[in-house]
């Protein structure tokens, strides 16, 4: 378990499928700015099974143990970075709680792995992400046009990312 001083970070365990599928279904859950997803258990269990050693899924939860969100890593460009999303329970956000599970995957990631790059796409209308981005260290690098097809429209989205140079120390993990 990674521990912050609000959340924790914990590895999605079998057990956690059921809710992990009731919040990919929820369109309330995943937002505007998130494609609609109806997967079936079974389908997310089969996915969950086949997962690849460098992509994970934790789950993140409130000192209380409440369940609130999600928060993943996954290797891209043939492994050489990873990328990272994110969602909170509508609930629980704009409450920090995002930002600092954010800093604690970045904390990890250039911790454990050799990596020099962590990066997130975000829809241009979802200002709460970029806040997190930017209060975790991201920096805006640009528009990717017409990347994604989300409730009936291709939409742009943004990349944003950190290098491990300009990360420099662990925020929140190791102090």
């Amino acid at each position: 378990m990674l521990e912050g001083k609000n959340v924790n970070l914990r590895v999605m365990e079998k057990e956690d499928l059921p809710l992990y599928a009731e919040w990919l279904n929820n369109p309330e859950f995943m937002g505007e700015c998130n494609p609609l997803q109806q997967k079936s258990r079974i389908e997310i269990e089969k996915e969950y099974d086949n997962l690849p050693s460098e992509q994970k899924t934790f789950i993140i939860e409130k000192k209380d143990g409440s369940k609130i969100g999600y928060i993943g890593h996954y290797p891209e460009a043939e492994g050489k970075l990873f990328e990272i999303g994110f969602a909170l329970t509508p609930s629980e956000r704009r409450k920090g709680y995002c930002t600092e599970a954010v800093n604690i995957m970045v904390d990890y990631l250039f911790l454990s792995k050799n990596k020099v790059r962590i990066q997130a796409h975000t829809d241009p209308r979802n200002v709460a992400s970029h806040k997190v981005l930017e209060k975790a260290g991201f920096k805006k690098e640009g528009t990717i046009r017409k990347s994604f097809f989300i409730r009936g429209e291709w939409r742009n989205t943004l990349l944003y990312s950190i290098l491990r140079e300009e990360w420099k120390q662990p925020k929140i993990l190791t102090r």
